[in-house]
């Protein structure tokens, strides 16, 4: 019985690892104001018959803060890549100039930063959501077992060490989440 609620309790840490893996990928979604090629990762591209991400197709670089150079192996993927740049809905303007496409990163204004910071806290909240209902499950899973033979001093363990682990988490998501907020407002 023991070693089946170490494993719920393992279960549970691994959802939570996923739930921050997550978030952290969300996160560098939301536009800070500085370049990073990871701003590129959604966008995907029709390659010889198959839809293949851009990092597959081409280099991606940020020569400066403000600015992300693509360099397509192929330069007849120029204007496929601008197309699926533009229908990413990134907000982006490529620029090529036959070999290279350059996208300026514009400057964030102070409302736009308010509302990044809004939506990177959003995306915080969905994380505690997922991790406290990886919580609930956890907690159900050592009810069954309670059910099933496993002694209460176990379960009381497990379920606490499960509060202790959701606890670390959400530490984590707001420590996360902070670090985006202050990237976000730094200008």
């Amino acid at each position: 019985m023991q070693e089946k609620a170490d494993f719920v309790i393992e279960y549970c840490k691994e959802k939570m690892k996923g739930v921050i893996e997550h978030l952290d990928k969300e996160l560098i979604h939301i536009r800070a104001g500085k370049a990073s090629p990871a701003m590129l990762d959604s966008v995907l591209i029709e390659y010889y018959g198959s839809t293949v991400p851009l990092n597959q197709v081409s280099n991606i670089g940020t020569p400066d803060a403000r600015t992300i150079a693509v360099q397509p192996w192929e330069k007849s993927l120029i204007p496929k890549i601008e197309k699926a740049i533009l229908a990413a809905n990134l907000g982006f303007n490529p620029d090529n100039n036959g070999e290279i496409i350059r996208i300026n990163i514009p400057v964030l204004t102070e409302e736009r930063r308010k509302l990044l910071v809004k939506q990177a806290n959003h995306e915080g909240e969905i994380a505690k959501v997922s991790i406290r209902t990886a919580r609930k499950d956890a907690n159900e899973s050592l009810k069954k077992l309670l059910k099933e033979g496993l002694s209460e001093d176990l379960e009381k363990d497990a379920e606490q060490l499960v509060q202790k682990i959701t606890d670390d988490f959400g530490k984590k998501v707001d420590d996360l989440v902070k670090v985006k907020e202050k990237d976000i407002m730094t200008i």
